[in-house]
């Protein structure tokens, strides 16, 4: 019948909000949260964290994105779209010179002699060459297979070059979240060593400046029961193994850790997980910050 509104699934989704000019400089929560007053800041991280913000055409994910005089920002009512999210990794941030994932236990970083395609390598890759089949990538760091979390890598070789080079300086904030067996005596402090790798592939610690490369990492315990702690460990320094065997080297190795001395599973998994990231970015120097959920198993062995 004329003048008789379509069906509700035909109609196109809408977004929350109008699009929202900004007015002055600044940085993207507090303009949020300026705009939105309906919502809470819990609401409007969510929004960031599932691709919901748009400023000037592009998705936007972290809540210290800069703002400039004339841009536009828009609350889309859709999720991000699938194609950010694959077997194993999320995508959290892409541009035309890098990508940052949230990676799941047990995916390999990058390929081994007996694994070749079910690594964040390949997927990236396999994702890029989407675009264009001559696109390339580049490992900037590695998580080990059953660690979860944030990682980068590069679309071409002088960006991985730049994060590399200036990795110590660029990172701002590089924290982990780990459970540990038992209760620690202090519930914050630092730990450092030098460490170094054996031919059997297990990382030692050592207080002779002579054996390896000095790392230095700082813990803080958040929660703790009569068997395990929820720690945050923020790292100085990146090396291999770094965390796992500092935990050990406190008579706390990480759950799940059979390697440095853990006896006990009781989530399945490695307790370790990249939490927050935060680098300025090789290119446009920009600040970039992005924090990941807790995971729930970790979040589960402390729930009162």
């Amino acid at each position: 019948m004329p003048g008789k509104p379509p069906p509700r699934s035909s109609r196109k989704a809408l977004p929350l909000a109008p699009r929202m000019v900004v007015k002055e400089v600044g940085e993207l929560m507090p303009f949020l949260i300026a705009q939105l007053p309906h919502k809470n800041r819990n609401n409007i991280k969510t929004l960031l964290r599932d691709g919901q913000i748009v400023v000037d055409g592009r998705v936007v994910t972290q809540h210290n994105h800069s703002l400039q005089v004339g841009q536009q920002v828009e609350v889309r009512r859709e999720k991000r779209s699938a194609t950010n999210v694959y077997k194993g990794l999320t995508i959290v941030f892409e541009d035309e010179h890098l990508i940052v994932i949230d990676k799941q236990e047990g995916l390999l970083s990058i390929a081994t002699h007996t694994q070749k395609t079910n690594t964040a390598y390949h997927i990236l890759s396999s994702h890029i060459k989407k675009q264009n089949p001559a696109n390339k990538l580049f490992i900037v760091h590695r998580l080990d297979r059953d660690t979860s979390g944030l990682m980068v890598f590069a679309k071409n070789e002088p960006v991985k070059r730049l994060l590399q080079e200036s990795w110590q300086t660029a990172v701002e904030q590089r924290t982990y979240l780990a459970v540990t067996e038992g209760v620690l005596r202090q519930p914050a402090g630092t730990v450092q060593s030098y460490l170094q790798e054996s031919k059997a592939l297990v990382v030692y610690s050592s207080q002779n400046p002579g054996d390896g490369q000095l790392a230095i990492t700082h813990y803080q315990t958040l929660k703790q029961t009569s068997r395990y702690a929820l720690l945050k460990v923020d790292l100085e320094t990146g090396r291999k193994n770094q965390i796992r065997v500092h935990m050990q080297d406190l008579g706390h190795p990480v759950v799940g850790d059979i390697k440095y001395g853990a006896r006990s599973n009781p989530i399945g998994r490695l307790g370790l997980h990249a939490w927050v990231l935060s680098f300025t970015h090789p290119i446009t120097g920009e600040a970039l910050r992005f924090q990941t959920t807790v995971p729930r198993k970790f979040a589960g062995l402390f729930n009162e």
